[in-house]
């Protein structure tokens, strides 16, 4: 008889078979029979697939937000904060490899429909974060002036995409990328070039705060938000 955990199987299931198959190829039947469970299982639990799909983006927004905060609140500088980030949006890649492919490739899959609400919440939660980390660089003198939303969307559609191209098992290890990355946006951005090579150290002390981060939220020390808007 299923166990109290199925509701955490049943999401872990959907998440990797999004990530392999798409939202589209995936079906209730393939995952009860991997399950080992009734399709009217996957029903109690979640309803529909859609419901199902919200709870993924609720999931991993929630793991995101979290880390991003621990970030912010263990680095004293926005070039420090803005790099920790740009590493964790590649590392994640890595990571938390299914979850990260999940829900960057149906990212805007019924984004207006009344079940990703909460989600569609969280993610704008997660952008104005960083956004105000870019606010608060170009206010002290860290960064040059730029559009800051423009140049905040620009950083999250850079990542959005490597999950059609990275592979953990390539040629080039996903601290490297994540150096690239930082380099890349925080060369346009800093006003002083000089901590550069810290800041996209994979060994340097934005980074490690990242580790920290993951391990934090892992270990489950950490509040999830329910969702609540925040301006624009």
């Amino acid at each position: 008889m299923p166990g109290p955990g199925r509701y955490d199987d049943i999401l872990d299931t959907f998440t990797r078979h999004v990530a392999e198959r798409g939202y589209d190829g995936v079906n209730f039947g393939s995952m009860a029979a991997e399950l080992g469970i009734s399709k009217g299982t996957i029903v109690h639990h979640f309803g529909t697939k859609d419901r199902l799909l919200a709870a993924l983006h609720e999931n991993y927004m929630n793991k995101r937000i979290a880390e991003l905060e621990y970030m912010i609140e263990h680095l004293a500088t926005p070039p420090e904060q803005l790099a920790a980030a740009l590493h964790a949006f590649i590392i994640y890649h890595d990571y938390d490899r299914s979850p990260t492919v999940a829900f960057q490739r149906e990212a805007v899959r019924f984004a207006d429909h009344e079940s990703m609400a909460t989600g569609a919440r969280l993610r704008q939660d997660y952008f104005v974060l960083v956004r105000e980390i870019v606010e608060a660089g170009l206010t002290a003198g860290f960064f040059r002036p730029v559009d800051v939303g423009v140049d905040t969307l620009l950083m999250f559609g850079s990542a959005q995409w490597a999950w059609t191209w990275f592979r953990p098992d390539g040629p080039e290890p996903v601290e490297a990328v994540a150096s690239a990355f930082v380099d890349l946006v925080l060369g346009s951005l800093l006003t002083d070039r000089s901590s550069l090579a810290e800041l996209s150290n994979p060994a340097g002390h934005p980074a490690a705060i990242v580790r920290d981060a993951l391990s934090h939220v892992a270990e489950g020390r950490h509040q999830e938000r329910t969702g609540a808007a925040v301006p624009a």
